[in-house]
């Protein structure tokens, strides 16, 4: 199995504390990541035609799957032990979970902040990061 990627965005303090909680959780160091402004995920991005501008949600790539919004998220608690019990809430209809994930995603920049460059890996980090 090719490792998971989470396609995130690199200017958003949301986004990059995201990362930043996967990377503490990640116990088995299971996850890859990219930021959306990355060569690897404009490309990425551009073959399955998908925006590469304006990003509005966080992106799983998983054994050749997309996941976007709240089904991203679930997905990745699933690998995270001790948030694992977060998928129980997947069983509630796709429409319900996005339109909370998207309350949150269309403000993040508003509440949360936006760097002005793209967070970058420590050196014990970078092989996680394409």
């Amino acid at each position: 199995m090719q490792s998971p990627i989470i396609l995130f965005d690199g200017v958003c303090n949301l986004c990059n504390g995201a990362v930043q909680f996967v990377l503490r959780n990640d116990t088995k160091n299971i996850f890859k990541f990219a930021s959306l402004q990355s060569k690897f995920a404009q490309d990425f991005l551009k073959k399955h035609q998908l925006p590469t501008e304006n990003f509005g949600t966080l992106i799983l790539i998983e054994n050749e799957k997309i996941f976007v919004k709240s089904n991203a998220v679930f997905k990745i608690a699933k690998y995270l032990t001790k948030y694992a019990w977060l998928s129980v809430f997947s069983f509630l209809p796709i429409f319900v979970t996005d339109f909370f994930y998207d309350i949150v995603s269309k403000n993040r920049l508003k509440w949360f902040g936006k760097r002005e460059n793209c967070w970058l890996p420590t050196d014990e980090l970078k092989e996680r990061f394409l």
